[in-house]
């Protein structure tokens, strides 16, 4: 049975990944910040305390990979094919610019903000979600999370 400051501790742990919109890598920031203040006063903190974490590096993971693939094939799209040319007044042309490669171009961002709003949406409910679970003093496992911290 977790005392109810123990319960509070977690659940403020979870929330606190939150301060993303208000501080870059808040979401990183503040649970590790909690987390190493309390995780010697309670087993049931330091647990949701390294899932917490876990979940927050692992979704950084996921999106720093798709950057990675997507830039790549964001880049040669677009200039796949294109010819650069100079004319007279030493102002550059673009040769051959289809619509095929806008499609193409169109298609890749669609993809791309689709997954991006997919994670955030995720991101945000499993937050919460993990909040109530650590409020009603159960354990909380974070789905699709690395665990970086054991």
């Amino acid at each position: 049975m977790e005392t109810t400051a123990n319960k509070n501790t977690a659940t403020l742990l979870q929330l606190s990944a939150f301060t993303q919109y208000f501080f870059p890598f808040g979401n990183f920031i503040f649970p590790a910040l909690i987390w190493s203040f309390k995780k010697n006063d309670s087993e049931f903190v330091d647990y949701n305390g390294k899932q917490a974490i876990n979940f927050q590096l692992s979704l950084f993971l996921y999106s720093m990979v798709l950057i990675i693939i997507a830039a790549p094939i964001f880049i040669f799209t677009v200039f796949n094919n294109m010819n650069f040319t100079m004319d007279s007044n030493g102002e550059w042309i673009i040769e051959q610019f289809s619509m095929g490669k806008i499609t193409s171009l169109v298609l890749i961002g669609l993809i791309a903000l689709l997954i991006v709003i997919v994670l955030k949406v995720a991101e945000f409910f499993l937050i919460l979600y993990a909040s109530v679970k650590n409020n009603n003093g159960e354990r909380y496992n974070y789905p699709l999370t690395i665990k970086f911290i054991k």
